[in-house]
């Protein structure tokens, strides 16, 4: 199965992983924490990935609500199978592999990203030695997306028992701490970069759907660097 390719600002790409790009690493944290700046490479894209992305949106689909949001999710996740995510950015790219076991979230996920909703998104709280949360920006263009899809919709918790924090696993965010049923945020998420023994109050707590498989090297006292 092919993996998703995604740019940070993210635009879509239905292609193969190309092993022989090149990393760029950021010279400083600073200018890690300015990805808000960052602009997709033209050069990258091809017609037919083009014309896969462009394909890929055509379909119309209904607003999700907390109404339907189950029966949605399974649906398009039974038609929608990815597992592999790559996130390209100008420090170079993450490969994430989804969980199976948390099919609401995989799909949410697959979803947002067949809909363009990452394109011109951010990594835009960057927080060392703990996370780093995507999926928003401050472009008129995200809250319209967001409108378009369903902006007060929540995913419910698949938290697996077990399942803990660590490095490079990838959650569901939370816009409130008054949620007793955990469900997660549709539209933005977190990769945990922190030690094990900064994890205690957000295990159980959030939905762990994925994990980093390549592509960040981690620095001591600092945030994470790609390469």
């Amino acid at each position: 199965m092919k993996p998703i390719f995604i740019y940070l600002s993210l635009v879509l790409f239905l292609i193969a992983c190309d092993d022989s790009k090149k990393h760029q690493k950021p010279a400083n944290d600073k200018d890690f924490q300015q990805e808000q700046n960052l602009q997709p490479s033209d050069s990258a894209k091809s017609a037919p990935e083009k014309k896969a992305h462009k394909q890929s949106s055509q379909k119309q689909y209904p607003k999700i609500t907390n109404s339907n949001v189950v029966a949605f999710l399974t649906e398009y996740g039974k038609e929608n199978p990815e597992t592999k995510v790559l996130f390209e950015t100008k420090f170079g790219t993450i490969e994430i592999e989804l969980y199976k076991d948390t099919p609401l979230h995989r799909a949410n996920f697959i979803y947002l990203i067949k809909q363009g909703y990452f394109d011109d998104t951010f990594f835009h709280r960057v927080v060392p030695n703990f996370i780093i949360q995507g999926g928003s920006s401050d472009l008129v263009s995200t809250q319209s997306k967001r409108n378009k899809i369903g902006n007060d919709y929540l995913i419910p918790a698949e938290i697996i028992p077990g399942r803990v924090h660590k490095y490079g696993t990838v959650s569901g965010a939370k816009y409130y701490r008054e949620n007793p049923d955990n469900q997660s945020a549709p539209f933005e998420f977190f990769i945990f970069f922190g030690p094990q023994t900064s994890t205690s109050h957000i295990n159980g707590s959030y939905t762990i759907f994925g994990q980093v498989t390549k592509g960040i090297k981690y620095y001591p006292f600092s945030v994470p660097q790609l390469g």
